[in-house]
């Protein structure tokens, strides 16, 4: 600001009555804009009219509570700056100690104000804790800013003294956290933040920060494809979280179990985890919700989806479970438990992209256009995508290919993960193939469903490496069909690793279609009405529909 300015500007303040520099002074440590009550509240007796008059305030609204603003914001830096510190230290305490008193229900809600005034207040210790309160309110309602509260807490953390009381444990919380929710877009060195948590919690002596900020180490490997190093660090965080024996922390970091055990056809392993959750759990839908709002809904689609791949009863009712829980949780659990319910069952053909699952999917990108939040909106507009490119109609599918193109946008722009991009291609190259050029873009088919494989995305991989059969089934040529051949028998090979109950129905379905493409109608029929019989037993919707379809 020009010296001259705020020379002029005091000087103006200066000449006001003791009664109405007051009344400024404490305003502007309120903020720019403020209630004739909050005056009140923090001991001081307004002096308004004659600041209005002066035009140092505007007054905005004429009800019982009227509300006033600054005339110029510079009005509110000097009058502000002015100020002795232990006068404006004073106030600020006082206003934290109004807002808090004010409204104690809305308490949580106001955290991240009153932690402003107690910072300012040179209150540090306390500014931390409600910057950690305001950190987790926030975290179901946006990430972005429980994260800014967490960023705030950790520079307070690290700018007490050395020898400050419990400066550890505040130095590692926050940062703990923030480690946990870099996946959910905030792509820092996440690697490098866990390495500097974990120093400090080997120091201290505190394993469940360290199992809690290990989540982030997990996503990130998930975020670049790395699935086979998700995986084993996966296994060593459940190894430490059951060492710990918290309920809470262990259904708190189940989603990030489920998400790579989905991922990595690990069904059997994912169907013990879930159950273990869902049963510490107890029916609590807000229990460990650190970083998704609902982890019993995630496990009960994680159970469901282990469920239908494994050819167990009972999956229908956990993802209709899993889904009405995370509805009533924030828009990324939401976005999530959707995307997990129909992004797999859809593809693999044990639900049909029909209308009422395209209503699900819709509400759940409704829902996240507004939160956001890149991941949730991401997954709800993958889903979708998806959904779409498995219709009949080709205006679904078309827009089905911008919603990829879409999604394949914020993967390089790092609002999504890098790890979708094979599937996406996939999805896309598929897609063409059925409506213009197969010949073109088989090799972008294979070449995707090679890089799930070899990424171990096995999870990804039944699914595409079926629809790869199919299209080079409807090619016909005699490579083609010696290439299904070959990918029908890799198929059954890893599948017969894993007891896969999923693979054995599409076995089925692509024996056939490979015995009617050799003219061998006997092994065609024979293989049809197993698949028939099979897809009905097991109620999985596409399949049943695609078998009834078989001539």
């Amino acid at each position: 600001m020009p010296a001259t300015v705020q020379v002029t500007i005091a000087a103006r303040i200066d000449r006001l009555d003791p009664a109405a520099k007051r009344t400024l002074s404490a305003a502007a440590v309120i903020g720019s804009k403020f209630s004739r009550e909050l005056l009140d509240t923090v001991g001081i007796e307004p002096v308004l009219a004659d600041l209005v008059g002066a035009q140092f305030l505007d007054q905005i609204t004429f009800t019982r509570d009227p509300e006033y603003v600054f005339h110029h914001p510079l009005i509110r830096t000097v009058a502000y700056e002015s100020q002795l510190k232990s006068d404006r230290a004073q106030i600020h305490r006082r206003l934290a100690a109004a807002i808090e008193a004010r409204d104690s229900e809305s308490a949580d809600q106001n955290s991240a104000l009153i932690a402003e005034h107690l910072e300012a207040a040179g209150d540090l210790k306390a500014a931390f804790d409600w910057r950690m309160r305001a950190g987790t309110w926030a975290a179901t309602r946006g990430m972005a800013a429980a994260r800014v509260s967490w960023e705030r807490a950790h520079q307070i953390a690290d700018e007490l003294p050395a020898d400050y009381p419990d400066r550890a444990a505040m130095r590692i919380a926050p940062r703990a956290m923030l480690c946990a929710t870099a996946w959910r877009g905030e792509y820092l060195n996440i690697s490098r933040c866990v390495d500097e948590l974990r120093e400090l919690c080997t120091a201290a002596g505190d394993r469940a920060s360290l199992a809690i900020g290990m989540f982030g180490l997990v996503g990130e490997h998930m975020r670049d494809g790395r699935m086979r190093e998700a995986s084993r660090l996966v296994a060593e965080q459940i190894a430490l979280v059951e060492s710990i024996g918290d309920p809470t922390l262990i259904v708190a970091l189940s989603v990030g179990v489920t998400a790579i055990k989905v991922m990595t056809g690990e069904l059997a392993e994912l169907l013990e985890w879930s159950q273990r959750v869902i049963e510490l759990a107890d029916g609590d839908p807000t229990m460990g919700n650190l970083t998704m709002g609902s982890p019993l809904g995630c496990a009960l689609v994680g159970r469901g989806i282990a469920r239908w791949w494994l050819g167990q009863s009972g999956w229908r009712e956990d993802l209709d479970s899993g889904v009405e829980l995370a509805r009533r949780a924030d828009a990324a659990t939401y976005a999530v438990v959707v995307g997990w319910k129909y992004g797999f069952a859809i593809a693999t053909g044990v639900l049909l992209a029909d209308d009422s699952a395209l209503a699900d999917i819709d509400e759940a990108l409704r829902i996240t256009e507004g939160s956001g939040d890149d991941v949730a909106l991401g997954m709800a507009t993958y889903v979708l995508a998806i959904a779409l490119s498995r219709r009949d109609s080709p205006a679904d599918r078309e827009r089905g290919l911008e919603l990829l193109a879409k999604v394949r946008d914020m993967c390089l722009d790092q609002r999504f993960f890098l790890s979708e991009i094979p599937l996406i291609d996939f999805w896309t190259a598929r897609e063409r193939a059925r409506s213009a050029d197969p010949e073109g873009v088989t090799p972008q088919l294979r070449q995707a469903v090679d890089d799930m494989l070899d990424a171990g995305k096995l999870g990804q991989w039944v699914g595409a490496n079926a629809l790869l059969v199919e299209t080079l089934i409807e090619r016909g040529a005699d490579r083609d069909l010696a290439d299904a051949e070959a990918a029908v028998n890799q198929l059954a090979a890893v599948s017969a690793d894993h007891g896969w109950v999923i693979s054995e129905v599409w076995l089925l379905r692509l024996r056939a279609l490979l015995a009617r493409a050799h003219g061998d109608d006997v092994a065609y029929r024979d293989y049809r009405d197993r698949y028939r019989d099979r897809a009905a037993a097991l109620g999985y919707e596409g399949h049943i529909a695609w078998a009834a379809a078989m001539p």
